[in-house]
């Protein structure tokens, strides 16, 4: 069967770099597969397999969020791989959704974070850290030490336990323990049934349906007003 990684993190923040470091160090001994879901546009696939000569695909998921594409197509993703006689496959999310997840149960979950994005960014992408196995810390050539030190600790305020790799991921420096993360992968087990981490986010609500009215009075199912006492909605 075939090892997964997911990989995650908002755009621009260096994932598909990190993927090509995980790929230079597994191909004496792993074939690699590639699949990338985004809305629009993308290009990693063809540069990874222009590159590496690995089966890749990419899928756009256009008017549908990408998550929830991604969450349709990783298990016949999971099959093409293994058709491929792929070892490991590769799902890279586009990471534009911070309240929602991509990582599954047996799976390694790899959020790459940019340090550029400000000391208070792992606040304000809880969910996309939370569940992750190994947070990696691009860039951090740039900021200052006080900066990566604030940066790490706000990682650990969302997730105690998290692992955390700080990488100048272009010359592929700090990234040992994640590579040995990926060597230490099982593969998912015969007949295993995998499923998301956590809880994806409540309901289908109007918007996101097409109703194009603004305002609360002109929706129903999950409202929330400006004057409502809670600041971040936790469901009924």
């Amino acid at each position: 069967m075939v090892r997964l990684i997911v990989v995650a993190g908002p755009p621009s923040t260096g994932k598909t770099t990190v993927i090509r470091r995980i790929i230079e160090h597994v191909r004496g001994t792993s074939k690699v597969a590639y699949l990338k879901v985004d809305v629009t546009c993308a290009f990693e696939d063809e540069e990874l397999s222009a590159e590496f000569g690995i089966p890749t695909k990419k899928i756009y998921s256009g008017d549908l969020c990408p998550d929830h594409m991604g969450i349709m197509v990783i298990e016949d993703a999971l099959g093409w791989a293994e058709d491929e006689g792929a070892d490991i496959l590769i799902y890279e999310s586009a990471g534009l959704c911070l309240r929602c997840t991509p990582y599954i149960t047996s799976s390694l979950g790899v959020c790459v974070l940019s340090s550029m994005a400000g000391t208070h960014a792992p606040l304000k992408m809880a969910p996309m850290i939370a569940l992750a196995d190994v947070a990696v810390v691009t860039k951090v050539d740039l900021v200052s030490q006080a900066e990566k030190e604030v940066f790490r600790e706000n990682i650990r305020e969302v997730s105690p336990g998290m692992d955390i790799v700080e990488s100048n991921a272009v010359q592929g420096t700090g990234l040992r323990y994640l590579l040995k993360r990926v060597d230490e992968l099982a593969s998912i087990g015969e007949g295993e049934i995998v499923k998301l981490r956590g809880m994806p986010p409540l309901g289908v609500c109007t918007v996101c349906i097409g109703k194009t009215d603004i305002g609360w009075q002109n929706h129903f199912g999950v409202i929330r007003r400006l004057k409502d006492a809670d600041n971040i909605y936790r469901g009924e």
